[in-house]
């Protein structure tokens, strides 16, 4: 597409290089080696989260390039930059993972802010790590400026001793050394080969989970959130969103034309349907909320408790996201729930058609068992399913794929813990009974503050095989490694006074999965009573981002926003 053809009045950029005023702006231009030419052409932000903390993010940098030499081919002019990252591998189980849910608005708001400064006309967003994926998605339907949505890829399976691994494996390992049924060789030995390339944790995992979404809200080209990152096919993905790009400007479709109430539902759809991450229940919330829609965790719920599960993907099934690229990919997986009815067809895409254009020439696979029919699935219902009760009013949600019906209730009384690494303490030297129900709480969005996942204290329970023994209930979150009983997201959280707040060590907590209930076995007379006595705690973040983070952010249902989001704009930034 020649830019030449693309009126530049209205596009952000002209605040920065059009007419005599601007001749200092575009002197910097010239200093970095534009020319004349390519400064008149529109100028398209290309955003990594590249770093060097985890392999999920390794390789945004390398597949960036990609992604400029397609913007260049249709004529427009990228302009590369980075945010940053907190990868939750490594900040799992310890103080670092309270960095992890606010990096997502951080990522938000700088990718907003680089764009805004600089008067970009067009985003495309490369991610690899959980929270970076969301962020980017925020950012683009807050600036509502042309974008596509790039994952940056699957880290591929570790083998050990002849068996596909994952870094679930780790975690659940580390239980088991606990216990003595795993040596210090056998651990070192599988820690140095179950993440053998660069790419995020390769099964429906959060990151795998939301680059899912990332095509069935029509964000991303189709194919592209599948491919590993290993393999090259990654770069001619890049080079097409690139090129794609500038067709959207062109057309001026949007990511508001394209992130609806509908699309939002069509991502819930598939979260339950691959038997995804828990996280999906807060971050899809808080990309409706840049767009000015209500779509909150009952929302999503109600999506999950209708949907089909159909992928045998871990960590409650058996394949990875490799295996299901390979299979046919994300399309293979709309397509059935498209054909079957659970998927809205009619939204559009960044294809510039709509899914069900996109979805027509896909055929079903039969040579293959990670993707069943809509209309044969695995379990009827999804792999996700919300709860409410008189201990979560504001919801609280929790995995269910692989785990079998009969598992999906437990009744026992409440083993209470204030913060994660009680709890751990308590996993660690088996301080524990068989048939309690741990509660770890005070780890909310503003109690944390920053709402922690609780993988280590999960992984380990499950290493120690106690993972359907126990139930394990928080107001923070569950990596979407998690497996076993555990319910996260429970709201109100105990830092504003919310029920889990207030229960007390043999207090009976009743879990149904199947129902979507979830109660402690207390008289309302009894819970005002201890409300009316219980008393606010001061977290440690007393200064610096997790303060500011915890004045700002909402309750778990809403997404954990810290804005007023779409409803309350004036104008986009699209349209200044």
């Amino acid at each position: 597409m020649d830019a030449r053809f693309i009126d530049k009045s209205k596009l952000p950029s002209r605040h920065v290089t059009e007419g005599p005023a601007r001749a200092p702006h575009r002197s910097y231009l010239y200093a970095m080696g534009l020319t004349k030419e390519q400064i008149a052409q529109p100028l398209v932000g290309v955003a990594t989260c590249w770093n060097e903390a985890a392999p999920c993010n390794i390789s945004l940098m390398r597949q960036a390039q990609a992604v400029k030499k397609g913007v260049a081919a249709a004529s427009g002019t990228p302009r590369e930059f980075c945010t940053i990252t907190v990868t939750d591998g490594i900040a799992m189980g310890h103080q670092g993972m309270k960095a992890s849910l606010p990096s997502r608005e951080v990522i938000a708001d700088s990718v907003e802010l680089t764009m805004r400064g600089h008067s970009y006309d067009a985003l495309v967003g490369m991610a690899g790590c959980d929270k970076s994926l969301p962020g980017m998605m925020m950012a683009m339907v807050r600036l509502n400026v042309p974008s596509i949505f790039i994952y940056g890829g699957s880290i591929l399976p570790g083998s050990f001793r002849g068996r596909q691994v994952t870094v679930q494996d780790l975690f659940e390992a580390v239980g088991k050394y606990s216990v003595g049924e795993m040596s210090d060789e056998d651990l070192t030995e599988l820690e140095q080969v179950a993440c053998p390339s660069a790419g995020a944790c390769g099964a429906q995992f959060t990151a795998n989970t939301m680059a899912t979404v990332s095509e069935a809200m029509g964000l991303a080209l189709p194919y592209s959130a599948g491919a590993p990152a290993p393999y090259e096919i990654r770069d001619r993905f890049c080079a097409a969103a690139g090129e794609q790009i500038m067709d959207l400007i062109a057309k001026n479709i949007r990511p508001r034309d394209i992130v609806t109430r509908r699309s939002l539902e069509n991502a819930a759809t598939v979260v339950a349907a691959s038997g995804g991450s828990t996280n999906a229940a807060l971050h899809l919330p808080a990309i409706a909320h840049e767009a000015g829609i209500k779509f909150d965790l009952f929302d999503v719920a109600e999506i999950f408790k209708r949907t089909p599960y159909i992928a045998d993907l871990k960590p409650g099934g058996r394949y990875v996201a490799k295996d299901l690229f390979e299979v046919g990919g994300i399309p293979l997986l709309m397509k059935t729930l498209l054909d079957h009815g659970y998927m809205h067809g009619d939204c559009m895409t960044v294809t510039g058609r709509t899914m069900a254009e996109n979805l027509a020439s896909v055929k079903w696979n039969d040579d293959q068992d990670v993707v069943y029919p809509a209309n044969k699935p695995i379990t009827p219902t999804g792999g996700v399913v919300g709860l409410k009760g008189n201990l979560a009013p504001e919801g609280a949600i929790v995995k269910v794929a692989g785990m079998a019906s009969d598992k999906q209730v437990f009744r026992g009384p409440a083993r209470c813990f204030d913060g994660e690494e009680a709890c751990f303490e308590a996993v660690s030297t088996r301080q524990y009974k068989e048939g309690e129900v741990l509660v770890i709480r005070y780890e909310g969005p503003r109690g944390g503050p920053g709402m922690r996942e609780m993988l280590s204290t999960t992984a380990a329970l499950y290493g120690q095989g106690m993972g359907d023994k126990v139930a394990l209930i928080t107001d923070g979150r569950f990596s979407g490694a998690t497996r076993g009983f555990c319910i996260g997201h429970v709201g109100p959280e105990a830092a504003v006074g919310g029920p889990i707040g207030l229960i007390e060590d043999g207090d009976i907590i009743a879990i149904d999965a199947v129902k979507g209930i979830i109660d402690v076995e207390l008289s309302g007379e009894e819970l005002a009573k201890r409300r009316a006595e219980w008393k606010p705690r001061e977290t440690s973040a007393t200064s610096g981002y997790l303060w500011k983070y915890a004045q700002t952010v909402g309750p778990a249902r809403d997404g954990a926003i810290t804005h007023p989001g779409g409803a309350a704009e004036k104008e986009t930034y699209a349209d200044v």
